[in-house]
């Protein structure tokens, strides 16, 4: 059997009280999509309520911390203004905390069933009407799914790509050394906002019935 585990890094352009003033005269930045990934959570949440697995999201805006990021490359121009101890703080209360409960996931899972399916859910700018499936680790389950997950949609007139052994997520660089590949299948599925913020190509709820039931299709329900 197979578990399904959906998450969504960059899920909402929340701010916290104690940093309002970092992002002072910024707020029409934070709400764009330079600080979130709009419709990413809607969508993901449609993931979660079809398959009835729970859904682990980020809580603030990537533009005070990115939860895909590592080093120096987790700050924006405008968290880099916080003085080192409070980033040290932001890092463990927000992506310790966050690659923590994937883990913690991730490990019950493999417990209870003999692999895991986990999507990374993201929209993106560029180019009207895309869809983009990664996977990361060569010859994985995660390039099996995201390959016959591609093959479902094509027919359906989608415009999608399946990229093989991406690099540069260090969430997905941190899992894939966690847990082994033949067993995790790890993969992000990246969908054009177009979709979401102008209803084209498609309607957003046509896309997203189409995202489901295709992921069912290739065996995301048991």
């Amino acid at each position: 059997m197979r578990a399904l585990l959906f998450s969504c890094e960059y899920a909402t352009c929340a701010v916290p009280e104690a940093y309002r003033d970092v992002f002072q005269r910024a707020g029409d930045l934070v709400t764009s999509p330079a600080g979130w990934d709009p419709g990413a959570l809607n969508l993901a949440q449609g993931f979660s309520m079809r398959f009835r697995t729970p859904l682990v999201h980020g809580q603030r805006t990537r533009l005070l911390i990115d939860l895909d990021a590592d080093g120096d490359a987790r700050w924006s121009r405008f968290s880099k203004k916080i003085p080192e101890a409070g980033r040290l703080k932001l890092v463990e209360r927000e992506e310790v905390a966050y690659r923590s409960a994937l883990r913690l996931r991730i490990e019950e899972d493999l417990r209870r069933h003999s692999a895991i399916w986990h999507v990374m859910v993201r929209t993106v700018g560029g180019p009207a009407g895309k869809i983009v499936l990664e996977s990361f680790a060569p010859g994985g389950l995660g390039e099996s799914t995201a390959a016959a997950w591609r093959d479902e949609l094509l027919p359906m007139g989608l415009d999608v790509s399946h990229h093989k052994g991406v690099k540069g997520s260090a969430l997905a660089a941190d899992m894939g050394a966690r847990f082994p590949a033949e067993g995790y299948g790890l993969l992000r599925l990246k969908v054009a906002q177009t979709f979401f913020l102008e209803g084209r190509p498609w309607r957003w709820e046509t896309l997203k019935k189409a995202m489901l039931d295709s992921l069912a299709a290739v065996g995301g329900e048991e």
